[in-house]
């Protein structure tokens, strides 16, 4: 029997698909692309083969995990086989997938993350402000390895005079979260710093995966002392970091977060010392010749002040004059009172050899009545 090319592939994808309707898979994904149709394209590939698999947009959009899907991630497939004619390719068509190892791992971190962060723990209105210019400091990591001495380079050499000090900690394994919650209870009840740091240097997602301990990632939360986690790389993101008052990529990052270059600082004072000088010279400046105003200001006021008191003080003077009883004596009018000082207005009044004064415009004459 001859059989067509499209005779033949239909009979191959025939058996293929009645052979494996649904079958489990497990292999690392290589060439992981996502088209805008929402369907996925890869390879599953082990030591020994490959073959080419889809997930069509239908099963990624409901795969709780589709998120964490990349080249080298080591996944449990359940699909089955099934032949695209128009090229004669036999592909796995996934229906669900999820990942191994470090995915059972990612799925507990995102499932934790959640929940604390529900519980407000990564909110950054609980997260303390950081000194602007610590003088002790403590930190938290392994006392070998090149993370503590490149800290305390970075520290020393920004602001020196510092005092470090370090909780000898274990950074990897079960032993970890025990033994840097430790750390982090001594320097909040027994030396207490004014920063603390939680450093550790990079590793893979499992070696980092003890500072998403729940327990540990609540103790840093609650940490009294402002505090700076700097885990592994940039690109790593653990809950401990979430949780901590501030975030550095690297620990070295940290140490430069955690103090200001003393030289600048220097430098800002100095600059603000000569700001300030030629602030207040310019206000003294300014001062002074406000002063100069006012005075001008303040005797032209007095001259003004003292001509219109000057005129109306002989204004009144004037007046007063006028109104004096003693002003009509200029015109030949004279006073006359009794010896008891009272004024004489009536000539019947006085009785014989009384004596009289009689006021003048000037001068007084004594008198004796006839």
């Amino acid at each position: 029997m001859t059989y067509s090319v499209s005779q033949l592939t239909n009979e191959i994808k025939r058996k293929l698909e009645g052979e494996f309707p649904q079958v489990d898979v497990e292999g690392e994904i290589s060439g992981w692309k996502v088209y805008p149709s929402g369907h996925a394209y890869f390879t599953l590939k082990d030591e020994g083969a490959q073959i080419s698999a889809v997930m069509f947009a239908g099963s990624l959009g409901v795969c709780p995990q589709a998120a964490l899907f990349k080249d080298g991630s080591k996944v449990k497939v359940r699909g089955s086989v099934g032949v695209y004619p128009p090229r004669g390719n036999y592909q796995f068509i996934a229906r669900r997938m999820k990942l191994l190892g470090e995915g059972d791992l990612m799925q507990k971190y995102l499932e934790l993350k959640e929940k604390l962060q529900k519980e407000g723990l990564f909110d950054e209105s609980r997260k303390k402000r950081l000194p602007p210019m610590p003088r002790k400091i403590g930190i938290c990591t392994s006392e070998s390895g090149a993370v503590i001495h490149d800290m305390v380079r970075v520290l020393t050499r920004r602001f020196p005079d510092l005092h470090i000090r370090l909780f000898p900690c274990v950074v990897q394994g079960a032993e970890a979260p025990a033994s840097v919650i430790a750390g982090i209870e001594y320097f909040n009840k027994t030396w207490i710093p004014d920063l603390l740091i939680v450093a550790r240097g990079g590793g893979s997602f499992e070696d980092l995966f003890c500072f998403n301990d729940e327990t540990l990632v609540r103790a840093i939360a609650a940490s009294e002392v402002p505090l700076i986690a700097a885990i592994g790389h940039e690109s790593d993101f653990t809950l401990a970091e979430f949780a901590a008052d501030r975030r550095a990529g690297t620990p070295s990052i940290a140490a430069e977060i955690a103090v200001p270059e003393l030289a600048h600082e220097k430098e800002k004072l100095s600059n603000l010392l000569s700001s300030m000088a030629n602030s207040l010279e310019k206000k003294g400046e300014w001062f002074a010749q406000r002063l100069d105003h006012l005075s001008d200001s303040l005797a032209s006021s007095l001259r003004l002040y003292e001509q219109r008191t000057t005129s109306l003080f002989e204004r009144l003077s004037a007046k007063l004059a006028m109104l004096s009883p003693y002003a009509v004596l200029d015109r030949g009018y004279a006073l006359v009172t009794a010896s008891d000082g009272s004024v004489v207005k009536d000539a019947e009044s006085v009785g014989h050899g009384q004596d009289l004064a009689i006021r003048l415009a000037k001068g007084t004459l004594l008198a004796t009545a006839k």
